[in-house]
C-alpha cells in the first residue's frame, strides 16, 4: 500500500534486539516484494515462521478450462453455482488466463488458513458480512467491500452467515492505479478515493495451537504443510505491505458533461489487467447528452462485468440481474441494450453497482462458469432466441 502502519509493539529500530518477557528473542520476519526492492512489512512472530512438521500434496477439484470459441458475449448466472463448502478451497472457477483467474464462491463456513503464493487476490463481498482473519490482524468486512491481499499472507475467511464473494486471483500485484499516485505514493487530489477511506488491521491477532494446517497454492501446484505452532502470533508489524479494504461506497464517480470513457472507474491495477467500480452517479448534464454508452470495442482486451446492486440501465431487457457475469471479448463490439440510448435520454441518475475487470489478453471459459451460461445471450441485441 502506499503509506505507512505499524500495528501492535515494536522495537525501537528494525533488525536489533527484541525480547519476549521470558527474554527469548521475537522472531522477526521480513515480507517483500520484487525482491526486497519494493513494498515490504517486518512481522515479529513468539514462534518461528519457518517451523513446518510435515508436508504433502494436496490436489484441488480440476476444472477444465477451453478457449472461448467460438467467439462470442457471454452471460454466466453466479446464483445457479449454489452455496460451496469451504470458501477457498471450493471457489467456482469461472474465467482465467495466463494472468489472471476470476471466482466466485457463496458460503457460510469458516475456510481453511490459506496462502497464494503465486499473486495478490482482491475479493469483492457481494453479500454477507464476517472477518478476514490474517497475520497481520484483523479486517472485518460487509457487503461491498473490496479485500486485497498481498501474495503469501496466510489468512481466513470467517462469516457471520452466508457471504458471496468474487474472487480476482493475479499472478502479480495488485493496487491503486498509478496515475492516481503521487512519486512517493500519496494518493492525489484527482483520485476517486484516498487514504482515509483505506482500512488496514489495527490490533495483532494472536491465537495459539499447535500441528496447524495451512493450504498453499504455489508456482507447480497446492501443498498442505503442517506447522509447529499457529501462524497467528505477530505481536507487532509495520511496513507498507499488508491486507487492506477498500468499500465500492466509498469510490467517488467521475461525471461529465457527456458520457466519460471506463478509465474514470478505475479502481485498482494488476499484472495486465484493471478492476473497475461503477456506482450510483449523476450522470452526463449536457441537454443533448445519452447518459448510456455508446456502443463500443475495445481492440485489446476482454471487458468482464459483475453486477452486484440497483438496475445497470444499458443492458435492460437482456436478463442481467443482480450477480449476472457478462463476458464481452475483444473482437466483438458490444454496446447498450436496443432502445436504451433513447430510453436514457433525460435521465440525470443511475443507481447501478458493479465491478468490472478488463484483461489485455483473452479470457478462457472454465467449467463451472459454463455450467451456468445463459446461452441466448449473445443474440439479445438482435432480439431472438436461438
Amino acid at each position: 500500500m502506499p503509506y505507512y502502519r505499524s500495528v501492535g509493539e515494536l522495537p525501537p529500530k528494525r533488525h536489533t534486539q527484541f525480547r519476549q518477557p521470558d527474554g527469548s528473542l521475537y522472531a522477526e520476519e521480513l515480507m517483500g516484494q520484487e525482491g526486497f526492492s519494493s513494498d515490504s512489512s517486518l512481522l515479529y512472530h513468539r514462534y518461528l515462521p519457518t517451523a513446518i512438521v510435515a508436508a504433502e500434496e494436496y490436489e484441488p477439484t480440476a476444472w477444465t478450462r477451453i478457449p472461448n470459441k467460438p467467439l462470442k458475449p457471454r452471460h454466466l448466472v453466479t446464483a445457479k453455482l449454489g452455496e460451496q463448502t469451504d470458501p477457498i478451497l471450493d471457489r467456482q472457477h469461472l474465467l482465467a488466463n495466463a494472468d489472471c483467474r476470476i471466482s466466485y464462491v457463496a458460503s457460510s463456513r469458516t475456510s481453511v488458513l490459506y496462502r497464494n503464493a503465486i499473486g495478490d487476490e482482491c475479493l469483492y463481498v457481494e453479500a454477507g458480512s464476517g472477518r478476514l482473519e490474517t497475520t497481520f490482524g484483523v479486517l472485518e468486512f460487509t457487503a461491498g467491500d473490496y479485500l486485497i491481499v498481498p501474495t503469501s499472507v496466510i489468512y481466513r475467511v470467517v462469516p457471520d452467515g452466508l457471504v458471496k464473494m468474487l474472487v480476482v486471483e493475479a499472478t502479480g500485484h495488485i493496487g491503486p492505479p498509478k496515475r492516481y499516485l503521487s512519486v512517493r505514493g500519496q494518493f492525489l487530489e484527482h483520485s476517486p478515493y484516498c487514504e482515509r477511506d483505506v482500512r488496514g488491521p489495527s490490533a495483532p491477532l494472536l491465537e495459539d495451537g499447535s500441528d496447524v494446517d495451512v493450504y498453499v497454492q504455489h508456482r507447480t501446484g497446492w501443498t498442505k504443510f503442517t506447522y509447529a505452532h499457529h501462524p497467528f502470533d505477530v505481536v507487532g508489524w509495520d511496513g507498507h505491505m499488508y491486507p487492506w479494504a477498500f468499500s465500492i461506497h466509498d469510490f467517488e464517480p467521475i461525471t461529465g458533461r457527456v458520457h466519460q470513457p471506463p478509465p474514470v472507474h478505475q479502481t485498482f491495477q494488476g499484472p495486465n489487467f484493471v478492476i473497475c467500480s461503477f456506482v450510483p452517479r449523476k450522470v452526463d448534464y449536457h441537454p443533448l447528452a445519452i447518459p448510456v454508452p455508446y456502443n463500443h470495442h475495445n481492440v485489446d482486451s476482454d471487458e468482464v462485468l459483475f453486477y452486484t446492486g440497483g438496475n445497470y440501465e444499458a443492458r435492460k431487457g437482456s436478463g442481467i440481474a443482480q450477480g449476472s457475469i457478462s463476458l464481452h471479448p475483444s473482437g466483438f463490439t458490444h454496446g447498450p441494450q436496443p432502445g436504451a440510448a433513447e430510453g436514457s435520454i433525460g435521465a440525470d441518475y443511475f443507481d447501478e453497482t458493479a465491478v468490472m475487470v478488463d484483461t489485455f489478453r483473452p479470457l478462457d471459459l472454465c467449467e463451472p462458469g459454463l455450467s451456468v451460461e445463459d446461452e441466448n445471450y449473445a443474440w439479445t441485441w438482435a432480439q431472438r432466441k436461438i
